[in-house]
């Protein structure tokens, strides 16, 4: 399995990587923002994203985003293809494109959006903690990229205060790191059940 920095040369895999995006979002059922072939292609391109390949057989992606004048950088569409799901390679995807948005953008804070545990988890073991939306970048562009997303009118409906989504971030120059403390799973669900408790049956 190749995990590397996508290039030109992965254009052939945009098609594939919007496809398992959108199947993911029907299976889970949860909010995941879709992304087209055009829109993948674009981060393909500038060395931005993590391209994971079993040969020549597309198996995982991810990509960088960066905003607020390089303030803020979001890895976004962790995507593992279905065949090779269980096998622990979003984590190692997952890993890579942090250690690529440290190289690329080392004074940047780093955070992400999620209705996943898996990935809170992940996020959590990087050293991200999670935060109120008001601590992520304020630059309406990114926001617009939720509006594929089905949930997208809770997130309009509190003016951009609170989604499904959880907010997690990781400052590379806070003076408190998360270390040796294990993600609490139980807590996280029941915030999630809050919330869809509270905004779901307001639809």
């Amino acid at each position: 399995m190749k995990i590397v920095v996508a290039n030109e040369s992965h254009f052939k895999y945009a098609q594939i990587i919007s496809d398992t995006i959108t199947e993911s979002a029907k299976v889970r059922g949860t909010g995941i923002a879709q992304r087209t072939p055009e829109y993948i292609i674009k981060r393909l391109q500038n060395g931005n994203a993590i391209i994971a390949l079993d040969q020549d057989i597309f198996a995982g992606f991810c990509y960088i985003e960066v905003w607020g004048n390089k303030g803020f950088v979001a890895n976004s569409g962790l995507i593992v293809h279905p065949d090779y799901r269980g096998q622990g390679l979003a984590k190692r995807i997952k890993k890579r494109v942090f250690e690529l948005s440290k190289e690329k953008f080392p004074d940047a804070k780093i955070f992400g959006i999620t209705t996943g545990l898996p990935v809170m988890k992940m996020n959590y073991d990087l050293g991200y903690k999670p935060v109120t939306f008001s601590e992520l970048t304020d630059d309406p562009e990114f926001w617009k990229g939720c509006q594929t997303c089905k949930n997208f009118d809770i997130l309009t409906r509190t003016e951009r205060k609170m989604c499904l989504c959880t907010g997690m971030l990781y400052d590379p120059n806070a003076k408190e790191k998360i270390e040796n403390q294990k993600l609490n799973k139980k807590a996280f669900k029941r915030l999630k059940s809050i919330k869809e408790n509270l905004f779901l049956k307001k639809k």
